[in-house]
């Protein structure tokens, strides 16, 4: 008995040691992550701008935490394409900074509109007169989109071009659900409104068909477009090279000879190309994309304040476990922050970055009506991202002026209700049934739309609850867009448009930037001279710990699900979310074919 006493004593006090100094080794680390990240580091002299694209581009990203590190958890190979253009300007202006070194791979983008942006940024650093080299093992796609606009473009001596065009395979999950007796019950307006396909039909049916041809042809003329200017020959030649072969498995030489790069070899011979541009046999000076986001702004915070709030991802009416691992937009938080921003008098106009498929159709609604009171103090222009579709749309429609990108992908003004039906499963398949007592012939509404065939009164009523919320959208983009209803529904009906195609049916006002915007909607407050800031303030490493504590964050174990799950991960997980939406949605399909 004493032994056990023993043993039991001295494996609690290891166990309090254990705790105690890993506590301790946490708390030295974060001290020391906050003395690192306090510390803007140094710009010597023929430094270089080593900009590694290695991971996926979003429009924005939170601040790591500490104990994501310690755990490797989560994706930290996520980039911020407003912390990449910011940290391309500053490169720009430094004189000590000669070029930049565009270290390539397999990069994606959450829209190709953000590569545009990329690209575009990359664009106008080469004004300056200095220069941009590229390298890559591999090149994605889009990741060559991106590096072609460099002075020089070079491949691994075994390395490929992924450049094969817009388009692939989306997932019908119809049969499935068939198999497994559910059967999913879709209401909608608008011939083009395609989000409930993929649950509703084994293939596309020939206006989705339509709308997303229009969309990607369009898509990929603009990137052949971009990439001949830069690579010197044309958008037929790329075109026909592309149809006429699989470039992935061409050999660099072949790419050589297409003018797609300048020139093949190992990292080494990189350094040296780069080391001759600066003039020097020293070991170069590297500042990563760490480094640019530390270095301060050259630009002073004179005059007025231009708010620039950044509204991306889905829109939901409140945050679920489901939707923890990726940046949505919360309904009632965004309404909150933009009434903030209409009373705060510091800021004289506001311009709303979206990039957005949709989402809950009342919460696009409410915060569409808080954008409207906002413009009633101040001007309001929208700069459209990588997609400002459906709800996104809706929540762009009461801006005084609206820019979009080329490649931005918006409309789809269209609603739709989806809601599945268990019967074939539950009651055929497992045999429940079900029986109850109620006051009134509609108390179970609920339960009939999804227990029971016999429910051709509670769809009705559904649809006209539908019918209902496209009137209301269309009323919100016709009166904001200074248009007739009846005009509104001809180019409606849900249809997907690319912003070229926006542009001349008055759904967009001017293709532009960002910064194009910020320029209007100062023009707008009538003021000479301004600074921008951005809202709402990234949540520090600290917020995101008591997020996770309090069970609001993504967890480990979800990111282990979409490794193992891969490209199935989004339309099983999809169908389980559909349970926790609202029931009236205005978005895109989760899954564009880019």
């Amino acid at each position: 008995m004493k032994s056990f006493l023993k043993y039991t004593f001295a494996t609690v006090c290891g166990l309090l040691i254990f705790t105690s100094l890993m506590g301790i080794l946490f708390i030295i680390t974060m001290f020391g992550m906050a003395v690192a990240g306090s510390t803007a580091p140094t710009v010597k002299s023929n430094s270089v701008f080593v900009l590694k694209m290695d991971g996926t581009v979003q429009e924005r990203t939170e601040e790591g935490t500490p104990l994501d590190v310690l755990l490797q958890e989560g994706d930290i190979n996520v980039m911020g394409l407003s912390d990449i253009v910011a940290s391309i300007k500053k490169a720009k202006q430094r004189p000590d900074i000669k070029g930049i070194y565009l270290e390539g791979g397999l990069t994606a983008f959450d829209a190709p509109a953000t590569a545009q942006q990329l690209r575009d940024a990359l664009k106008d650093f080469k004004k300056s007169g200095k220069w941009i080299i590229a390298y890559a093992d591999s090149y994605s796609q889009m990741g060559y989109y991106v590096a072609s606009v460099a002075d020089q473009v070079g491949i691994n001596q075994t390395g490929m071009i992924e450049l094969k065009g817009i388009g692939g395979k989306r997932e019908f999950m119809t049969g499935l659900y068939e198999k497994l007796g559910i059967r999913y019950q879709a209401v909608r307006v608008g011939k083009y409104k395609s989000a409930v396909e993929s649950v509703t039909r084994k293939d596309m049916s020939a206006e989705n068909r339509e709308q997303t041809e229009a969309y990607q042809r369009g898509i990929w003329q603009h990137m052949l477009k971009d990439i001949a200017q830069s690579r010197k020959t044309t958008p037929e030649k790329l075109d026909q090279l592309v149809s006429d072969s699989i470039l992935a498995f061409a050999a660099p030489s072949d790419y050589s000879k297409s003018k797609l790069i300048d020139f093949i070899g190992y990292p080494e011979t990189v350094k040296a190309t780069i080391k001759s541009k600066l003039g020097t046999d020293d070991e170069v000076n590297q500042l990563l994309l760490e480094d640019m986001i530390a270095l301060p702004s050259n630009e002073d915070e004179k005059g007025d304040e231009v708010a620039v709030y950044y509204a991306y991802g889905e829109i939901i009416d409140q945050q679920t476990r489901l939707f923890a691992t990726e940046h949505c937009i919360i309904g009632k938080d965004m309404v909150d922050d933009i009434n903030s921003l209409a009373e705060n008098n510091d800021v004289k106009a506001v311009v709303l970055r979206v990039n957005s498929p949709g989402g809950s159709a009342v919460a696009s609604e409410q915060i569409w009506h808080a954008i409207t009171q906002l413009k009633a103090k101040k001007p309001v222009v929208v700069s459209m991202g990588g997609m400002a579709a459906s709800g996104g749309y809706m929540i762009s429609a009461g801006a005084n002026y609206i820019y979009a990108e080329p490649t931005t992908i918006t409309g789809s003004i269209g609603i739709f209700g989806l809601v599945p039906n268990l019967t074939g499963l539950v009651t055929d398949k497992l045999g429940v049934t079900f029986d109850g007592t109620k006051t009134n012939r509609y108390t179970d509404f609920e339960d009939n739309l999804v227990l029971s065939n016999d429910n051709e009164a509670e769809i009705g009523f559904m649809q006209t609850y539908v019918d209902r919320g496209y009137k209301t959208f269309l009323n919100i983009v016709a009166d904001g867009r200074k248009m007739k209803w009846q005009d509104v529904h001809e180019i409606a009906q849900g249809r997907v448009w690319l912003a070229t195609d926006a542009l001349p049916i008055k759904l967009v006002d001017k293709l532009g930037s960002l910064d194009d915007a910020v320029k209007k909607a100062s023009e707008l407050a009538k003021i000479s001279e301004y600074h921008t800031k951005s809202y709402p303030e990234p949540v520090t490493w600290m917020e995101q710990i008591l997020e996770e504590m309090a069970g609001k964050k993504g967890t480990y174990l979800d990111e282990e699900l979409r490794t193992t799950l891969g490209q199935y991960y989004e339309p099983i997980v999809s169908a389980r979310r559909d349970q926790q939406r609202n029931r009236l949605q205005a978005r895109l399909p989760l899954m564009l074919n880019f």
